[in-house]
């Protein structure tokens, strides 16, 4: 069986998707893997023993320049990847048996689909994104709060207006010239009446979350037994776990002065300090010895040994630092972000901080209850109950033809 996946989006999109990859390989399948060529992902992807086929403009050329990427980018940045997705997609999932599309709103990606004859499924890595009655769309945080929840309703369609406001003209022209009708509410197009949700079902349960049919795998993780670099070794092994700052794909333009704010929080707090570099370039600010930055680097691996992990709410991060026990604080800045926080927050595995730009007191402050002994035994629990087999779970799915009912979830699952 052939089988493309195909995403467009930051790390959190791309390694999920690495990791079905190895899944269906080892259950006999052939796969190809559409994603962002940033030269990072084509590493991510060729490690995982995958051969990617580039789709759209490298993502880390749209978000870490001088200023956030605006309003006007987005009108730019949509018909961009419409026409990527129909051009390339096509041609990658000619004689393939199913196409799995993920990441930013994959408008184009089912058309091809249905012109090939051949199986979709439309993945989602939260439950947040989903139509619902019951809370505001991401592109509104904190907006309705005090309305009623019928009203949620209304709001739900004026997103479904946004997604058509950006995708539906250059969707419908592309489906025009392959012999396709016109799709009426792109939102919907995409996600059908049965998504995936390749989320854990305990970090992110949907149950009276949406009214779609939602088939849950539980989150697909990547096998990661890559060693961890000497000189990281050395920091852990030289003295207490380090609280560990990353915000990944995240350019952070709302905290410019964020590696100084990081440092003195956990400093304030008695604790050595670990930069995950990423895309906000972090580094130390000083030549003291209780601060070292790092690379992409095995986060399975290191987050067993930390005393914290500070980071923006991505679903893979979140997951992670769950599986390996590891306390939490979420600095979240988009989309699914503040949700994701709240999660941790109400599991009792960390604290959700106030907004996007910390200070030092806010930050510290927000450690002050992560690293606290009740909040590391809550995580202790919730990291026993965490599934590890979601993209086995899918590739099984897949490769059966099957929705299927949604998997069992752990008994004593905390809530």
């Amino acid at each position: 069986m052939r089988v493309v996946l195909s995403t467009w989006g930051s790390r959190g999109d791309v390694e999920p998707l690495a990791a079905l990859a190895v899944a269906l390989r080892e259950l006999g399948a052939d796969v190809r893997v559409c994603a962002p060529p940033d030269e990072e992902f084509t590493a991510l992807l060729t490690g995982a023993g995958v051969t990617p086929v580039p789709l759209g403009p490298p993502v880390r050329s749209v978000v870490t320049g001088a200023r956030p990427p605006s309003p006007a980018d987005a009108f730019r940045l949509a018909p961009e990847l419409v026409a990527a997705r129909f051009e390339t997609l096509t041609a990658a999932a000619e004689g393939a048996d199913a196409l799995v599309a993920t990441g930013l709103m994959p408008a184009g990606a089912r058309s091809v689909a249905e012109k090939l004859g051949i199986r979709y499924v439309l993945a989602c890595f939260h439950p947040f994104g989903l139509p619902s009655r019951h809370f505001p769309p991401m592109a509104r945080p904190g907006r309705a709060s005090s309305r009623e929840e019928t009203d949620y309703r209304v709001l739900w369609e004026e997103d479904a207006e946004r997604v058509n406001a950006l995708y539906r003209e250059a969707l419908n022209g592309h489906r025009a010239a392959i012999g396709l009708p016109p799709v009426d509410n792109v939102r919907d197009h995409v996600f059908t009446k049965q998504p995936w949700l390749a989320a854990d079902p305990v970090l992110g349960p949907w149950q009276d979350m949406t009214e779609l049919d939602v088939v849950q795998t539980g989150a697909w993780i990547l096998p990661d037994d890559r060693p961890l670099p000497e000189d990281l070794e050395e920091f852990l092994d030289a003295g207490e776990p380090p609280v560990y700052v990353g915000f990944g794909s995240m350019a952070m333009h709302m905290a410019p002065d964020l590696a100084r704010v990081a440092v003195e929080a956990v400093r304030a707090q008695g604790r050595r300090v670990l930069l995950g570099r990423g895309w906000a370039g972090l580094a130390p600010i000083d030549d003291r010895g209780d601060c070292l930055a790092v690379g992409e680097v095995n986060h399975r691996a290191l987050f067993g040994r930390v005393a914290a992990v500070v980071h923006h709410g991505g679903a893979g991060t979140t997951t992670k630092a769950a599986l390996a026990g590891a306390p939490q604080v979420v600095v979240p800045q988009i989309a699914d972000q503040p949700r994701w926080a709240a999660r941790v927050a109400a599991l009792g595995i960390g604290a959700a901080h106030d907004g996007p730009a910390p200070t030092v007191e806010s930050l510290s402050a927000a450690l002050g209850t992560a690293l606290t002994d009740d909040t590391r035994e809550r995580t202790e629990i919730v990291a026993g109950v965490v599934r590890t087999d979601g993209a086995l779970m899918a590739a099984r799915l897949l490769l059966g033809g099957g929705g299927g009912a949604e998997p069992p979830t752990p008994a004593h699952t905390p809530t």
